[in-house]
Order: C-alpha cells, then sequence, then structure tokens
C-alpha cells in the first residue's frame, strides 16, 4: 500500500501547481493534503480532506481509494468497502483497491469473496506477493489445501526466501498429511528466522521419525 499512496501522491503534485499558483484549491490539491495528513497519521483531517476532493470531483478515484484507506483505520469496515467499490469502478485496473478490499472480506470471514479480490490483484499484477499470501490463507480457511500449498509455492518461485511462504506451507502440508515434506518447510521458515517454526516443529514433527 505504501507504493501506491507514494505513486499517488507524486501524481496528485504534477497536477496541483497551476491551481495553486491561481489561489484555488481543487480535487487533486485535497487529495494531495489528505495523503500528507494520512502519512503523517492525523486521519481525522484526511478524512475530512479526501471527503472534500470527491466533493469537487465526484470521479477522482484516487480520493476514494485513500478515502477507503483511512476509514480502515477508524475501524469503518463498510465504510471502506463502499469507497474501495467506488474506487474501482472509476478505475477497474486499481490493482491496491481489489487487495485492500480483499483484506476487509477476509477479516469479515467473507473467504470466498475474498479469493475472488485477490485472484484480480494477482490478474493485474501476477508478482503480487501479499495477495499469493493471503489468498492462500483464505483458502486454508476454506481446508482447500492443494491450492493454498500453490500459492504458497509460487510466492516461492517469485521469491525463495520467503520465510511467511515457508512457514505456511509447512502448516498446510501438515494438515494436508503431507507431514515430512511439511516439517522440511518449517525448518526451511526456522533457518531463515522464524523463530515460531520451531514450536510447531516440536509438536508435530518429532513424533515420527523419517528414514529416506
Amino acid at each position: 500500500m505504501k507504493k501506491i499512496i507514494h505513486n499517488l501522491l507524486q501524481i496528485s503534485i504534477l497536477f496541483s501547481f497551476s491551481s495553486f499558483a491561481h489561489g484555488q484549491e481543487n480535487a487533486t490539491d485535497f487529495t494531495e493534503m489528505g495523503m500528507r495528513l494520512f502519512e503523517s497519521r492525523d486521519y481525522k483531517e484526511a478524512l475530512i480532506s479526501f471527503t472534500k476532493s470527491i466533493e469537487q470531483d465526484p470521479r477522482h478515484y484516487q480520493a476514494y481509494y485513500m478515502r477507503a484507506n483511512t476509514k480502515k483505520k477508524f475501524e469503518d469496515k463498510h465504510g471502506a468497502m463502499k469507497d474501495y467499490n467506488k474506487s474501482i469502478e472509476l478505475k477497474p485496473d486499481l490493482v491496491e483497491a481489489y487487495f485492500e478490499r480483499g483484506n476487509i472480506k477476509f477479516d469479515l470471514q467473507d473467504y470466498y469473496g475474498a479469493i475472488s479480490d485477490y485472484s484480480n490483484t494477482i490478474l493485474l499484477n501476477e508478482n503480487h506477493i501479499e495477495a499469493y499470501f493471503k489468498r492462500g490463507q483464505a483458502k486454508h480457511q476454506l481446508e482447500a489445501f492443494q491450492d493454498a500449498i500453490n500459492d504458497c509455492s509460487k510466492i516461492l518461485q517469485i521469491n525463495k526466501k520467503n520465510v511467511d511462504a515457508y512457514y505456511l506451507r509447512g502448516i498446510l502440508k501438515i494438515e494436508h498429511g503431507q507431514t515430512e515434506s511439511g516439517c522440511l518447510d518449517l525448518s526451511k521458515a526456522g533457518e531463515l528466522g522464524d523463530l515460531k517454526a520451531y514450536e510447531v516443529i516440536r509438536e508435530k514433527c518429532n513424533q515420527k521419525c523419517f528414514i529416506n
């Protein structure tokens, strides 16, 4: 999310100079101001600024996206969902809007809906590691173990040192009956610095002795 905020902020700055020069504030100016307030964690004022932007231009998708992010800070999940919906309606290829909306659905235990949004995120950005990981977690909740394992494996194709993917894949494999392979994944996660992997290894992997 930090990357897209940075990109939107750069775009906003480029378009704001002319209006400031004439002493007028337009939708882009309010969005830029809101982004600065958001980054400084002044979420109340950021929310006001993004709302003013939308009042100036009801089709300003950046303002809807950023207002949704701000509403999440206030735990207003349904309000954020509504704004993510609008930002996607106005800009159907806004990758992070799908991802963030998926996160809300995940939190609300709408796992099928979350998977759909994470899949759309991946369609727009095939290397979106966080979307693969969250989709894997959602599939785990639905006990679609092999599909979730595949998502973790895809992450490791992109980044072979992703500790979270090794840990989750290890858990999934063990629950799916692939104990030895799962324990090896957990061992790799521990090797990469995830100490909680060793807790699972002690609990799940030391009951049998595997001999190759």
